[in-house]
Parts: C-alpha cells; sequence; structure tokens
C-alpha cells in the first residue's frame, strides 16, 4: 500500500514528534508499504524518508523545482518526481496514495490534508484521512470539524472517515485494517 504522509520541513521543537516520525517511517518500510511524501531532505520530512529507506523500505518523493534548494532535496529515494507547482505536488501525491496521514506540520501540511478531506466530503476516495493527534496537536482540527458537523456543514458520514490518533500504534491498526480490506476486494 502507498502511504501518502504530510509533514514539516522543519523539525518542531518537541522531541517526541520527531522520534514518532521516525518511528512511523520505520514501520512503513518494514511493512512492505510505500512511503509517498514531499520529497524533500529537512525537517520531518527528512525523517520520516531516512527511516523508511533505513528499513529497505520504497519512498517516493515529489518536490517543485523552486522549493528544491530550499527543501534540500532527498537524493537517496526510490523515485524523485519534480513538478512546476505546489498544486502539482499534491496531484501527484494523491494519485499515487492509497491512504493519507497528517503529522504535525505548518500551513502547507494543512493545506494537503485539507484537500483529502474535501475528496472524502466528495465521495472521491474513501482512503484513510488520519491526523497524529500526538499532544493535542490537532485538537483545534477536531474541534472545528465537529463545529462544522454542529452547524450541518457536514456529516456523520463524513465525521466517521476522518481519524484522530494519538499514538503510531492507533495509525498502524488503522492502516493495517485498510490494507486488509484493499487485499480482499
Amino acid at each position: 500500500m502507498n502511504i501518502a504522509v504530510y509533514l514539516g520541513s522543519l523539525n518542531g521543537t518537541d522531541q517526541t514528534i520527531q522520534e514518532n516520525t521516525a518511528k512511523l517511517g520505520r514501520w512503513i518500510g518494514k511493512e512492505k508499504h510505500t512511503l509517498v511524501y514531499g520529497g524533500g531532505q529537512s525537517g520531518l520530512m527528512g525523517i520520516v524518508a531516512d527511516s523508511c529507506l533505513e528499513e529497505n523500505g520504497k519512498v517516493i518523493g515529489v518536490i517543485p523545482h523552486f522549493l528544491a534548494s530550499r527543501e534540500i532535496t532527498h537524493e537517496s529515494l526510490t523515485e524523485l518526481h519534480y513538478v512546476d507547482t505546489m498544486a502539482q505536488r499534491k496531484t501527484m501525491m494523491i494519485e499515487y496514495a492509497d491512504a493519507f496521514v497528517s503529522m504535525p506540520g505548518g500551513v502547507g501540511t494543512l493545506e494537503e490534508i485539507s484537500e483529502i478531506m474535501s475528496k472524502l466530503r466528495l465521495n472521491q476516495t474513501d482512503a484513510p484521512c488520519i491526523f497524529y493527534n500526538y499532544n493535542h496537536f490537532y485538537d483545534s482540527m477536531k474541534s472545528l470539524l465537529e463545529t462544522m458537523l454542529e452547524y450541518q456543514f457536514i456529516d456523520e458520514v463524513f465525521m466517521d472517515k476522518v481519524s484522530f490518533c494519538s499514538s503510531v500504534e492507533e495509525i498502524e491498526k488503522i492502516l493495517t485494517d485498510y490494507a486488509n480490506k484493499l487485499c480482499n476486494k
């Protein structure tokens, strides 16, 4: 299964987030899944890619030309695709991926996972959409979605498609269950 992981190109200040990003990357590699991510070598992006590669995992990176020097392109990937725009990056990552995980990150991470939520709402995908909600990082996103539900801009069917996980193990379980579902189709 190809798993898109959206996350920061910076490390952030919480060492546990960095450690758990590495843990997720190692799990993807060990389980013979493929990591799909933004192609950078810096920050959490580099951590998840390096960790997956350490386990002989496959890693597909997608990076716009204009970010290649800023995010320092990871040159040791299984596949590396250069695109011209952020929109092309998002589209290519979505086309490659079967499931989507949002680790902590900034506004770019938020933009990417928001597109997945939109696709879920429009029934253009039924793929897992998972937020790693370590230390309540995404509580405000969950609260916003609950407010949208209260005002009936979204429904319970949509809410059931979005997961907020406080541990990497919870993420792994959702992804394993979905991979098994794909195998049984």
